[in-house]
């Protein structure tokens, strides 16, 4: 009996792939746990249909995520900081503080763990880090560090 499959099962498959299993093993065990459907013509449509609207809202992400990449890149962040002594900051400038930079600057909404920095900054100047956006879709920008006033 061919089946496809709602969720992963151990041993057969991940979820959404069309299976062949025995007769036995599909009515006595993965129908009645809800785990398979039966593969008629409306569940392979529902199947076609959904791989398809996966693969556009892929499509659309990268898109937007290289459309983003193209708008930021090689672009400059500056960012102010309370000197300490001997030209060091008092604290640091964190991948948080980038990417709410990165936000107010050129409105992109970008998440604190796809900034790449090399550890935390501590001491003024250009520094160069890599924005993660989207698999695959990279941007490198430069954070400027100046003091505050």
């Amino acid at each position: 009996m061919k089946v496809v499959l709602l969720q992963d099962v151990k041993g057969s498959g991940k979820r959404g792939e069309l299976i062949q299993v025995s007769d036995g093993y599909a009515r006595n065990f993965l129908l009645p746990r809800k785990l398979a459907k039966e593969a008629n013509a409306q569940v392979m449509s529902e199947l076609k249909s959904a791989e398809s609207a996966k693969k556009w809202r892929i499509q659309k992400e990268t898109e937007d995520a290289q459309a983003a990449a193209a708008s930021i890149s090689g672009k400059t962040v500056r960012l102010f900081a309370k000197a300490g002594q001997g030209g060091r900051l008092f604290g640091s400038i964190t991948a948080k503080e980038v990417a709410d930079e990165l936000k107010k600057s050129f409105h992109v909404d970008v998440d604190k763990r796809k900034v790449a920095l090399d550890g935390d900054i501590r001491a003024f100047g250009t520094y160069e880090c890599e924005v993660k956006l989207y698999s695959g879709v990279t941007a490198k920008i430069y954070v400027l560090v100046g003091e505050q006033q």
